[in-house]
Parts: structure tokens; C-alpha cells; sequence
């Protein structure tokens, strides 16, 4: 692994973990509305699963910011969308749930858990179809494996042979409920195991997922088939700016904090010689910065047209639904 891959993680997941946390502290102030899902403690597999897959396209769920900035997305536009506002990535009709641009290949956001996983079957028998090799991540939560469309899902990208690669994030909640007292299978990865390869990686670490999904893309790639990966990760916050989310004891949150992915890049990247406190120190100023300035741009970005709220964001010529 390269010093330049290193370098780029740790300022997109160093960007990830301060725009989030500024936008806990602007849906406090009132200024985002509605649902906000954060994705704090779970950066290394959101960037680490990003650059490494490089191209294809990307199907995520709604705790979606982080992938959304991976994946090439403005800070600015996306800011914009979870304030609502016109300049916003999905013209603010999406909000933080919704955030999606063909632009990026990036189909993220889907706000029921687990549907989005026939849309990435789908789409990679189109990617087969059309004899593109680059292929679909798709990930989603520890919930979305025990929904019926998961199984149908895995089922039909084993049966066509679809270069998908599952990619689970396995941060032990759905929603408040533990995963061990919702599925009967406690290693989800045995799930995949009778469809697919099908492995088990430490989410907090970087370098296990870059190089898991590396692999993966690989076979992806030249064999053609889908592969699976499960993800053990956590989410420091609850599940959503409305969750108190008591149900989880100060110790399993203290042994979780412990790892600390962002924090872990940085004393493994200085220890292989691939990170620099001076470089570190540049990005930390950059991203307060750049995190900064989007939030003015959000601030200062128009509401959305009344005339605009029903139109497709992505189609110029369409004509307006309303009479």
C-alpha cells in the first residue's frame, strides 16, 4: 500500500469525523431537520472500502455522509443537502438520507433497511450485461440480513454469476436491538458462506479493510461472481439524532472508543512511515477549514423553488408533475 492511498484516507476519514460532528452540532441548532444518522467510529470501512474499490458503482444505506465524501462528493453540496437547501447535492429534496449523484456512480441512500439490495443485483447484472468488468458494492447494516430480499438478493447474484460484493457493516445494533438477539446466526458472514466466499475483517482497521476489499474487487473482477465481506465496526452515536441510545453500557462504548479507526490510521500510518505529525497537523487545519466553509455555504444557499419540488433532479427536460 502505497504512501499517497494512506495519505488520502486519513483525510478523508479526518473530513468525515469533523463533518459529522458539525452536523450534530447544526441539527442542534435547528438548522438540519428531520433524520440524521451518523456514521462516527465507522470511517475505516466507509473510506477504506471506497478507495479500494475504485470504480463501479456504489449502493450504501442512509448512514451514507462519510461514503457520499469517499466517493468524491463536495463537502458544500453535501452540507447543503442535509440543510435542505437548492445547491444541495439532491437540490434538497433528499436530505440526509437521500444523498445521490449518477455523476459519481453513486446510487447511496435508501431509507428502508435492506432495499437497496435488489437495486445492486440489478445493477450488476446490467454492469455483466453490458460486459463492463468493474462491477457493484453495495453495503448495508447487520439488520438487512435477516430482511427476506437479503437472502433473494444473495440467491439470484450467486445463480447469474453478478460481480456484486456484499459488504456488511456489522455494527452489532439495529436500531437499539443487539444483533445477537436478532439473528440466530451470530458470525453474519456464515450467512454468504453457502452462496459466495465469504469472510470476516476488522472494521475499526483500515489497512485489514482496504486490503479485504482489494481481494474482493479482484475476484470480481476476473471471475465474475460475488463475494462477501462482514465488516465488524461500530457507531459511536446512536442510531439517530432522536435515539437516546441508552442501551448501550459506558463500557462497551469506552472499549470501542478505544480503537478509534481515525486515531489508529494515524499512529499505524506514522509507525510505517507512510503519515507525518506535520502532515497530519496540515490536515487537521485543512478539514476544520473546509468543514467550516461548507457550513456557510449551506447557511447562505437558497431554499428550494416551490415550482422545483416535484420535478426530477436529474432529468433537465422533464416537465413539472403538477398541474
Amino acid at each position: 500500500m502505497g504512501k499517497s492511498i494512506v495519505e488520502r484516507a486519513y483525510y478523508l476519514m479526518k473530513l468525515g469525523r469533523v463533518f459529522e460532528e458539525r452536523a450534530k452540532e447544526e441539527y442542534m441548532k435547528g438548522n438540519i431537520a428531520g433524520f440524521l444518522h451518523l456514521a462516527i467510529g465507522e470511517e475505516a470501512v466507509h473510506v477504506g472500502a471506497t478507495l479500494a474499490f475504485g470504480k463501479g458503482d456504489l449502493f450504501v444505506h442512509y448512514r451514507e455522509h462519510v461514503w457520499a465524501l469517499a466517493r468524491g462528493m463536495s463537502p458544500k453540496t453535501v452540507m447543503a443537502e442535509l440543510f435542505g437547501k437548492k445547491t444541495g447535492v439532491s437540490k434538497g429534496k433528499g436530505g440526509s438520507m437521500h444523498l445521490f449523484d449518477p455523476a459519481f456512480n453513486f446510487y447511496g441512500g435508501n431509507a428502508i433497511v435492506g432495499a437497496h439490495l435488489p437495486h445492486a443485483v440489478g445493477a450488476a447484472y446490467a454492469r455483466k450485461y453490458l460486459g463492463h468488468s468493474e462491477g457493484v458494492l453495495v453495503a448495508f447494516g447487520d439488520g438487512a440480513t435477516n430482511a427476506g430480499n437479503y437472502y433473494e438478493s444473495l440467491n439470484l447474484a450467486s445463480l447469474w454469476e453478478l460481480p456484486v460484493l456484499f459488504l456488511n457493516e456489522n455494527n452489532f445494533y439495529a436500531i437499539g436491538t443487539r444483533v445477537d438477539r436478532a439473528s440466530a446466526v451470530k458470525e453474519l458472514y456464515k450467512k454468504a458462506k453457502e452462496f459466495m466466499p465469504a469472510v470476516r475483517i476488522d472494521g475499526m482497521n483500515f489497512f485489514e479493510v482496504f486490503d479485504a476489499v482489494s481481494k474482493a474487487k479482484e475476484y470480481i473482477e476476473t471471475e465474475g461472481k460475488p463475494y462477501y465481506i462482514e465488516a465488524l465496526t461500530y457507531r459511536y452515536e446512536p442510531h439517530s439524532m432522536s435515539d437516546p441510545g441508552d442501551y448501550r453500557s459506558p463500557r462497551e462504548l469506552k472499549v470501542f472508543h478505544d480503537k478509534d479507526p481515525v486515531e489508529f490510521l494515524k499512529k499505524e500510518g506514522i509507525k510505517r512511515g507512510l503519515l507525518t505529525e506535520e502532515f497530519i497537523k496540515q490536515i487537521d487545519e485543512r478539514v476544520e477549514k473546509e468543514v467550516e466553509e461548507a457550513v456557510q455555504f449551506a447557511l447562505k444557499s437558497p431554499e428550494p423553488e416551490d415550482k422545483e419540488l416535484y420535478t426530477d433532479i436529474f432529468c433537465e427536460v422533464c416537465t413539472d408533475v403538477v398541474p
